[in-house]
């Protein structure tokens, strides 16, 4: 089929997240064009990573998005039976990086476009396609901040992150940030003269997780599991050894926000208790690593109803996990979950989709097309 094998080339570039995506975008972009179709690749302030929007049918007119990351997680973890950035296939199982998260995805669209642009379409379909969204979602925002100059406001945004082809309605919004705090090394049998930036840290780990526990009493949006907002501590490092004075250590908190709630507000009570240290000598930095809104689309929203009467599934209400969609839906576009494979199977060992979830996607979005010739 030729899904599987888009997607056999897809896998095949390792465009793990933060790295550049210069080959994956300029074969797309090249499979585009064969198909009679104008590209354009967007450059990131980074320098060697892009997005891409491409438009099918008149751009003037407004039409959908059909949204999708082109970068993947690491593949170092042991337990992969065979090369992750080279397809394998047994028996109608597809293995690789990204085969679900989400380069099944791209290669259904992708494998569509004879359909797509087999007649004209009265509305556009747009192909945006993403860097970075492992890392926080941090590619996609300047692609968005473009659209008024590369199509009409569209009607909705189709993000085929993995939803077993159910559309799914709404998210948590989520920000991460990273937490530095830097005193004065010294020996340990003189703790007077240093500065111990691990003790100083543990006070601001204390408000992190007096804050988190707050949460746990709402406000509450019951279609999540947990049905609060929650902040967690994930990682502290720091110290070279038992007998010296650390002299730096680090933190990283993320919080996630139930529809509503700036999950970046989340994390103020643990940015102010970290800068009260810089009044007892301590140099501190506070980074942002990531933040994206919650997706919240209503039930009666059309989109929703278009999702229902292509995948024949009544959406869902929400999921735990983010994605890009809230990003859109800031930016006053309708966004919804719809795409092959499941959740579970991602980021992890022997990450794999079945071929018959790419045909069903693929039918889908041939669907979509068809109701845009109408």
């Amino acid at each position: 089929m030729q899904v599987i094998k888009i997607l056999e080339k897809l896998v095949g570039f390792p465009t793990v997240v933060g790295t550049s995506n210069a080959d994956i975008v300029a074969w797309i972009r090249d499979y585009l064009q064969i198909h009679g179709i104008a590209v354009a690749v967007l450059p990131g302030p980074e320098g060697d990573r892009s997005n891409l929007f491409a438009t099918i049918g008149p751009k003037e007119v407004p039409g959908y998005i059909l949204s999708g990351h082109m970068d993947v997680v690491p593949a170092a973890e042991s337990g992969w039976t065979s090369d992750p950035f080279r397809l394998r296939a047994e028996t109608g199982t597809l293995f690789g990086r990204g085969a679900t998260d989400m380069k099944g995805f791209l290669a259904a669209v992708l494998a569509s476009l004879p359909r797509l642009t087999a007649s004209p379409l009265r509305r556009p379909i747009h192909l945006a396609f993403s860097y970075d969204e492992e890392a926080g979602c941090r590619g996609v925002p300047h692609m968005i901040a473009r659209l008024p100059e590369l199509c009409a406001s569209p009607l909705g945004a189709i993000i085929g992150e993995p939803s077993g082809m159910r559309a799914i309605r709404a998210h948590k919004g989520k920000a991460a940030a990273r937490l530095t705090v830097r005193g004065r090394s010294g020996h340990s049998s003189r703790p007077d003269e240093g500065l111990n930036a691990i003790h100083a840290i543990a006070n601001v780990l204390s408000r992190a997780v007096a804050a988190a526990d707050r949460l746990t009493q709402g406000p509450f949006e019951h279609v999540f599991e947990p049905p609060y907002s929650s902040l967690q501590v994930g990682i502290v490092k720091g110290g070279q050894a038992v007998n010296i004075i650390p002299d730096s250590c680090e933190a990283e908190f993320e919080a996630r926000a139930i529809s509503g709630v700036d999950p970046t507000a989340l994390l103020a009570p643990v940015r102010e208790a970290a800068e009260t240290l810089s009044g007892r000598g301590f140099k501190v930095e506070w980074q942002q690593l990531s933040a994206y809104p919650a997706l919240s689309l209503p039930p009666d929203a059309p989109l929703a109803a278009l999702l229902e009467e292509l995948t024949g599934l009544e959406p869902l209400p929400a999921v735990s996990y983010g994605t890009e969609a809230g990003l859109f839906q800031r930016a006053g576009i309708d966004a919804i979950i719809c795409g092959p494979g499941e959740i579970g199977r991602a980021h992890k060992p022997d990450e794999f989709i079945l071929a018959d979830e790419l045909v069903a996607c693929q039918a889908m979005v041939e669907a979509l097309g068809e109701r845009c010739r109408a």
